[in-house]
């Protein structure tokens, strides 16, 4: 089964083995287009993800249930999309991700320290000003003129996102705190988290080029480091820091 889709600006084709992955690229559909790159899952990219669904399984100590090669396909998709990526100048980057007022807002942090919980705090603070680029893997695309970011479907388990993008203003290192407190921090401050937070291929080559992106993506966006014990506090400071707006403007 082959469809075309659109991420980030690049057209995508998608052969696949099932129809599940396609209905869950739906949004991001474009027929007509010339693909820029061409992707093609087989049974041996399922088996690859099945082992790696085990070896997290066995690194945490769940017990769950096997994961369909539905499901899996999706993951394969992911994964062959994020290794391509940095061919054009993009990263797959595991965060949550904000667009108010038509500029974006990245939180990058360990699993379970509560990114998707901040971005509701500003979802209830800021109203229809907020909208959800992507709760789990936005891509990020860099160029001369600055990062921006986009949706994927890959959204994680609260399924929020929106297929579009805006410029990214600032990235965001979340970590849990007694009191909130922001601060800015520079690029050798933030680049153990995004080395973390940014996907890394297994291909030598596209794996240098990340590490470039990494380092101009630091260079073109602000930087900032957010204690916060989730009270709806953290997120009035995190937005007035961050986006250059005092309360009551």
């Amino acid at each position: 089964m082959t469809e075309t889709y659109r991420f980030a600006d690049i057209v995508i084709r998608i052969d696949s083995m099932y129809r599940r992955v396609h209905r869950l690229c739906e949004a991001y559909r474009e027929d007509g287009a010339a693909a820029d790159l061409s992707i093609r899952i087989t049974q041996d990219d399922l088996d690859y993800e099945r082992k790696c669904s085990e070896r997290s399984d066995a690194l945490t100590g769940r017990a769950v249930r096997e994961p369909s090669d539905r499901y899996l396909e999706e993951l394969a998709v992911y994964r062959k999309i994020a290794e391509q990526m940095p061919s054009f100048d993009t990263v797959l980057m595991h965060g949550s991700c904000i667009a108010v007022d038509g500029e974006a807002y990245l939180f990058a942090a360990k699993s379970g320290t509560g990114k998707s919980t901040h971005t509701s705090l500003w979802r209830t603070l800021l109203g229809d000003r907020a909208v959800m680029i992507n709760d789990d893997k936005p891509l990020v695309r860099i160029s001369e003129t600055g990062a921006v970011v986009y949706g994927t479907p890959w959204d994680g388990k609260h399924h929020l996102s929106t297929n579009g993008s805006a410029p990214l203003k600032a990235i965001c290192i979340l970590e849990r705190a007694e009191k909130n407190t922001v601060r800015r921090i520079t690029a050798a401050e933030a680049y153990p988290m995004l080395l973390q937070q940014i996907y890394r291929p297994q291909d030598a080559a596209a794996m240098r080029k990340t590490l470039t992106l990494i380092d101009r993506i630091g260079g073109a966006v602000d930087l900032w480091r957010l204690g916060c014990n989730m009270d709806p506090e953290a997120a009035e400071i995190a937005y007035h820091a961050m986006s250059g707006v005092t309360a009551g403007d």
